[in-house]
């Protein structure tokens, strides 16, 4: 076999599968506690080309539930700690870093310089989040976006479907607003949970970052938020062009 690493993947998927993994290109945009899972599965799986963005930096209160969060890794860029990570995962991966918040003037830009097989949407912030699946949806890109994983416990709640079947979700429901907006209903996948949130987790915040507020987490719901994400892709990209 040819990457001794993922003998185990090339036996469960075979060679053609992976080679379709090795050849895809994907953006992940966020690399909180959703996306820095996300990442890593998809590297994990042998992903050839990935784009990872950021703008921010670990923080204490991100040990919780975030895969870059450490107590030696406290204060350092979460796009360098999860970069170096995959890199360690795998060498050969063409990775590429964007240390930065992709504000929604930003957007064009990322989609101008390469071109994406898929895009997975880990924004936890709305004008953000709904900006980038806008340019992802006028360019004909695949994306998953991942709804709020905050304020829920019930692993058994989480779900992939249509922007359309989302229910029980605050963030949701305002990104499905702000969509129809703009003509879009559906067509959309989304990971979401059904949970209804634990309102009494909830904290305001002064509204850095476009973000006004966020719900408590418990350690294990985004990383599942980010496997569903990540295998929606991973599973897609193989039975692409059966």
């Amino acid at each position: 076999m040819k990457n001794n690493w993922l003998e185990r993947t090339e036996l469960l998927i075979k060679d053609q599968a992976l080679e379709k993994l090795h050849k895809a290109n994907l953006l992940v945009v966020g690399l909180g506690g959703v996306g820095s899972f996300a990442a890593e599965f998809l590297a994990r799986a042998g992903i050839g080309k990935m784009t990872i963005v950021d703008g921010d930096t670990v923080d204490l209160t991100n040990i919780n539930r975030q895969l870059p969060a450490l107590t030696s890794t406290v204060g350092k860029a979460k796009v360098e700690v999860v970069g170096a990570r995959l890199l360690d995962i795998n060498p050969e991966l063409k990775l590429t870093q964007l240390n930065q918040f992709l504000n929604p003037e930003d957007m064009e830009t990322v989609f101008d310089d390469q071109t994406y097989d898929y895009v997975l949407d880990c924004i936890d912030s709305v004008s953000p989040k709904v900006t980038l699946i806008m340019n992802a949806r006028r360019r004909k890109v695949k994306i998953v976006s991942c709804m709020g994983a905050g304020g829920k416990m019930d692993p058994s709640k989480v779900l992939v479907r249509d922007i359309h079947k989302t229910q029980s979700c605050h963030l949701a429901k305002q990104v499905r607003k702000r969509l129809k907006k703009e003509n879009i209903d559906k067509g959309i996948r989304c990971v979401f949970s059904t949970e209804i949130q634990n309102e009494e987790s909830l904290k305001m915040t002064d509204g850095t970052n476009f973000k006004r507020s966020f719900y408590g987490t418990i350690s294990y719901i985004p990383a599942i938020f980010g496997l569903y994400a990540a295998a929606e892709v991973i599973n897609y990209l193989i039975k692409k062009d059966d």
